[in-house]
């Protein structure tokens, strides 16, 4: 080969060279493009489940990951109890979102995984370490990335993404992009946990722990859309401690408090998952109960009436303080649901209201039905 044809090979070898590093260059900065758009996203997100969500599905869409998912540690189910709170019940789709989140009771299943809690874990995949993160994905997964997500020093869950192709995580592969999203999604983590607390100390009655008035007239509308949306029943029942002034004077009020606090976990042990219990002011409270059929409302009323009358109150000083609630019940039931949501809510509420100032006037101490068939108020006669 002479010298020009040299030359030529060697300019082509050169374009082609540099047409490669141009290319990889418009590619990272496309993916640092992206990767500072979802940056922004996250930080923004307006609760739990969009941070979750922006993780769990768009994360994986923008950059073509195969499989993305996270582990949370969740002691005392706080998180869980968020999500629940924050979707709709029977909503499929919504939980099909968060398909990859697994919350975690300890950080054994996990702890074993970082040596180091600022270092992402790249390589190829191992069928026994990793198959408890990605479950079995189709098709089979090459290479993972691991990443720690941590707040002072602790762990406390990670990252997952795992990829089809073998050379995408290599060990030997740069992770300063996956070091920065990890301590960013640890703090939005943090931030978004303090921001659902915040929000539910304002929607949380100090005394009791249970949910105030203010949570209770927004939750009862959503009860409600969900009651005529799916067609089924919703129970309300209007709870007020009987006698309870004579309480606060023979007793003081530090007693009282005490009686309400038991009354709220008496309630509360009572109810199913889902079901929804506030402290509507004073000594009353209210409880929502969908997908409860009038029989089954009533069962769950006299079920909490019995518990309260049965657990007086022990002082200090060995007074015994009785208890007893007089309950009113009222039903939206599936089929007459006219109207708008609030208005809907509002009617179910006064009118177990009507039914409890019914039982207070009818001697205290049981559960009055309000609209309910014959057969139910006669089925009540033996608590009258």
């Amino acid at each position: 080969m002479d010298s020009s044809s040299e030359l030529e090979a060697e300019n082509q070898k050169l374009r082609q060279q540099l047409e490669s590093l141009l290319r990889e260059a418009r590619s990272n900065e496309d993916k640092m493009r992206r990767f500072e758009q979802l940056e922004h996203r996250l930080i923004g997100a307006r609760s739990m489940a969009d941070l979750l969500r922006l993780l769990l599905n768009e994360y994986r869409q923008s950059f073509g990951i195969d499989s993305v998912t996270l582990a949370l540690l969740d002691r005392d189910q706080e998180t869980s109890g968020l999500l629940d709170a924050e979707r709709p019940r029977d909503d499929q789709a919504e939980r099909a979102q968060l398909d990859g989140l697994t919350l975690l009771h300890s950080l054994t299943p996990i702890e074993s995984l970082f040596k180091d809690l600022s270092s992402p874990s790249l390589g190829p995949f191992n069928e026994s370490l990793h198959r408890p993160l990605f479950g079995t994905p189709s098709p089979a997964l090459a290479s993972v990335a691991l990443l720690p997500l941590s707040r002072h020093g602790e762990l406390i869950g990670s990252l997952h993404f795992g990829s089809t192709d073998p050379g995408r995580y290599e060990r030997a592969a740069g992770t300063q992009l996956l070091q920065r999203l990890a301590a960013i999604v640890s703090v939005c983590l943090d931030n978004a946990l303090n921001h659902e607390r915040l929000k539910r100390a304002g929607l949380s009655d100090m005394l009791t722990g249970v949910h105030n008035r203010r949570y209770f007239e927004h939750r009862s509308q959503i009860e409600v859309s969900q009651a005529r949306r799916y067609q089924h029943d919703l129970a309300c029942l209007f709870l007020d401690l009987d006698h309870f002034k004579s309480v606060n004077d023979s007793f003081g009020h530090a007693a009282g408090d005490a009686v309400l606090q038991r009354i709220a976990h008496i309630i509360q042990a009572q109810l199913r998952a889902g079901d929804t219990v506030a402290r509507f002011g004073g000594e009353e409270f209210v409880v929502l109960l969908p997908q409860a059929p009038a029989q089954h409302a009533r069962d769950i009323a006299e079920r909490i009436r019995l518990s309260i009358s049965a657990a007086p109150l022990p002082l200090p000083g060995g007074e015994i303080v009785p208890i007893s609630v007089s309950i009113g019940l009222a039903m939206l039931a599936a089929g007459h649901l006219n109207g708008d949501s609030p208005s809907l809510a509002q009617a179910l509420v006064h009118d177990a209201d009507r039914a409890l100032y019914r039982a207070k006037g009818a001697g205290r101490n049981q559960v009055v039905c309000s609209g309910m068939e014959p057969s139910l108020h006669e089925g009540l006669s033996s608590v009258r």
